[in-house]
């Protein structure tokens, strides 16, 4: 049975990229090969291994132009992800010393061969009109710099255009390639005495196109970059070592030297080192990170503990059950790396038309050259022609017009308190009819506090529970103490306090015998008649109920709960308005997630929900033919934030969420979730006028560059009004998006 394989692919900046290299490992009989642009990773099956090997896919891939980036099999997958980022800054620290470079020489230039249109008056020893040569060396001296800055153009635009497999680099090392040729061999005729040639230099287009283009590649690069942070921050959850028996003795070893059945010691304050069962010991586990509830969870010799989470108070041992890939931990990792390769963002729309854009292109400008030439006209009217349709047809509006309309509108979404992560919500988020809201931290406040005392006197029964709780760092513990300040009750003398880890707490106070905590607590003992009812009561609606016990009599309990927004209810309602079904998943039990449901409105609930689980309800959703936005916060909720169409972190959330997300609500208020969409739905009509703009200008632009008007008695397009018009498209596509700083 064929088993999927995964090839990292180095060198792709494009659709046409990734296509290339999909279809030429799919020409491979009996391979079924997909290649995933956003990941760069080639996924393939070989059926017939009798037939193809690794090694003839690898082959495959370089003959397109491609490289295959290898790592050590002994390498594991937190390592793969912390190279391959390494590589990747590496990568970006060119880019933007490129950057910097190109735009040093490419400012001086403009201003010395466009300064006489702006009114400027330049020395007459490099004057156009009084030293021609001067004029144009300087320009050369210049622009040489720069195409060193654009090297990456040069280079993956001759390979791939060589093979036979143009991309978007292919285009810009002609137009930018084709005008600095022009630019020199009119200063080599200068310096022969043809001095009217110094009006023909476009040494400064060919250092726009680099400039603009390499900017574009910079905005593009920050937007990817991102989605392998949120890898990196989930490979921090893991600890570096872990205290196991080993030959008998307790030895500090490697988190990926831990296998199956080993012993392994758990101190207060430690994290988790991978999945298992506790052997020996009780305690509180904090597993925010994972299930994204506030309250930790009271475990027992016996319960399952998870990788990543933290022991708070009690010293544990506990038994190794699931190690490397196996862990809850790295399956989360692997879901989030999954989810976020599926998407297709809107940035990559310009890249997708170039696969016939550019040869398309490069054929009109040969055609249009070659009819020139047999029409009789000379070698530099042909070249003149040629030069024209590829400078007016390379792409810079069409690079510019997604990066720079969610330039400008991040920008205005960041004033609004709302980050938006790149081009990736804008191509789905006005198809959805599906919102899903997590709850813990997003609906809710994801911090407990005390909802209800019961119990005959209740300011007694909170003051002695106050005193003894001041020594505890539980956040059970914490709500408590504070409900007591906010009745300005006074803190008594506690004696004898001591813990119990997974429990709760005793000590004295005014010499009677006070036990607080969980069901663990009251083991022998009866709930009163008068309590029982109300205690039940409350339990269905949620929340946790910890019972406070005066000289082995329980005379009342403190219902702990988790407060919803102020602003939810306002929220929920307006997104209903809108036509959007609102659902509501969580890990929470049923009778709390029902009763906030029931509150909000929310039309559908799904509780008890596991971490892997929140992802698969989203899969269940889109495979019913939904387009789903996912609202959370939480470790937990980054692969289902990974795989919705649209993922919307609350910004006092985890970072592992926010980096999983396309939107994020700085203010954490849920208002801005209609605000985030509404945004979006603007910036995307941006980007389409933009990308309508810069095809209607290259189908008007390069028939009047290859000489259609001239044929007819009309002006000719020489290279400098082509680049001129070149300039013009970007300018206007920029300025187009500028508008987007008015939205409200």
């Amino acid at each position: 049975m064929a088993t999927k394989q995964e090839l990292s692919i180095g060198g792709m900046t494009c659709a046409a990229c990734s296509s290339s290299v999909e279809k030429a490992v799919n020409e491979l009989d009996g391979i079924h090969a997909s290649v995933n642009l956003a990941t760069e990773k080639l996924t393939f099956e070989i059926l017939d291994t009798s037939k193809y090997s690794v090694s003839d896919i690898e082959e495959k891939v370089k003959k397109v132009g491609y490289k295959v980036i290898h790592y050590s099999d002994q390498e594991k997958a937190e390592d793969f992800h912390i190279i391959k980022s390494k590589q990747k800054e590496k990568e970006f620290k060119i880019l933007v010393q490129d950057l910097i470079l190109s735009f040093f020489f490419t400012l001086p230039l403009l201003i010395i061969s466009m300064g006489s249109m702006m009114g400027l008056t330049l020395p007459d020893s490099i004057s156009s009109d009084t030293a021609p040569l001067n004029h144009a060396l300087l320009q050369l001296g210049l622009c040489i710099p720069v195409i060193y800055a654009g090297r990456r153009f040069f280079i993956s635009g001759t390979k791939t255009l060589y093979l036979l497999h143009p991309n978007m680099d292919s285009l810009v090392a002609l137009g930018s390639g084709a005008a600095f040729l022009y630019g020199l061999y009119s200063t080599i005729m200068i310096a022969y005495g043809d001095i009217h040639l110094v009006h023909h230099l476009y040494f400064e287009s060919a250092a726009v196109i680099i400039s603009l283009i390499l900017l574009g590649k910079y905005l593009e690069f920050k937007a990817k970059r991102r989605t392998s942070k949120a890898l990196e921050k989930l490979l921090q959850l893991k600890p570096d070592s872990a205290i196991v028996f080993r030959e008998g003795k307790l030895q500090e070893i490697a988190l990926n030297k831990i296998v199956l059945g080993d012993l392994i010691v758990i101190k207060p304050g430690e994290k988790v080192p991978v999945d298992g069962k506790i052997s020996k010991g009780s305690t509180s586990i904090d597993e925010s990170m994972i299930s994204g509830e506030p309250l930790p969870k009271d475990k027992h010799k016996g319960d399952s503990i998870i990788g990543g989470s933290i022991n708070l108070d009690g010293s544990i041992q506990m038994i190794a059950e699931k190690v490397g890939q196996d862990t809850l931990l790295s399956q989360i990792i692997k879901l989030v790396e999954d989810a976020q390769g599926d998407k297709a963002p809107i940035a990559h729309l310009a890249d997708k038309i170039s696969l016939y854009f550019v040869p398309i292109v490069i054929l009109i400008s040969i055609l249009s050259g070659l009819i020139w030439y047999l029409s009789g006209k000379d070698a530099e009217f042909v070249l003149s022609i040629m030069i024209s349709v590829l400078v007016i047809a390379c792409p810079c509006a069409l690079g510019l017009a997604t990066p720079t309309a969610v330039m400008v509108g991040t920008g205005k979404a960041a004033q609004m308190g709302i980050l938006i992560r790149g081009g990736e919500a804008l191509e789905n988020v006005h198809k959805a009819d599906h919102i899903v809201f997590d709850k813990t931290g997003t609906i809710t406040k994801g911090s407990p506090v005390v909802d209800r005392i019961i119990g005959s006197d209740q300011n007694l029964l909170l003051q002695f529970a106050a005193s003894a709780e001041i020594n505890s760092d539980h956040p059970a513990a914490k709500a408590i103490v504070k409900e007591a300040e906010n009745r300005g009750l006074t803190l008594l003398n506690v004696e004898n306090f001591k813990n119990f880890p997974g429990k709760g707490i005793n000590a004295t106070i005014n010499g009677h015998d006070i036990k607080i905590g969980n069901q663990y607590m009251m083991e022998g003992l009866s709930i009163p008649e008068d309590l029982n009812d109300e205690y039940q009561r409350t339990l269905g609606e949620g929340g946790s109920g910890i019972c406070f016990i005066k000289d082995q009599i329980i005379e009342g309990f403190i219902f702990i709960k988790d407060e919803i927004k102020e602003d939810s209810k306002a929220a929920i309602e307006e997104l209903k308005k809108s036509g959007l079904i609102i659902s509501m998943l969580t890990g929470d039990n049923e009778s709390s997630a029902q009763f906030i449901a029931k509150d909000l409105k929310i039309d559908h609930v799904i509780a008890n929900v596991l971490p892997g689980e929140k992802e698969k309800e989203i899969s269940r959703l889109q495979a019913a033919g939904h387009r789903v936005i996912f609202v959370g916060d939480g470790i937990n909720d980054a692969p289902a934030l990974a795989r919705a169409d649209t993922g919307i972190a609350i910004g006092s959330g985890s970072d592992i969420a926010i980096e999983s997300a396309d939107f994020i609500l700085i203010r954490s208020s849920l208002m801005d979730v209609g605000k985030a969409i509404r945004l979006s739905y603007a910036t995307l009509k941006t980007i389409k006028q933009n990308l309508v703009w810069a095809f209607i200008y290259n189908i008007i632009g390069i028939p009047i560059a290859a000489g259609v008007l001239y044929l007819f008695g009309g002006p000719l397009l020489n290279p400098m009004i082509a680049a001129a018009a070149m300039s013009f498209s970007s300018v206007s596509v920029v300025l187009n998006a500028l508008r987007l700083r008015f939205f409200n």
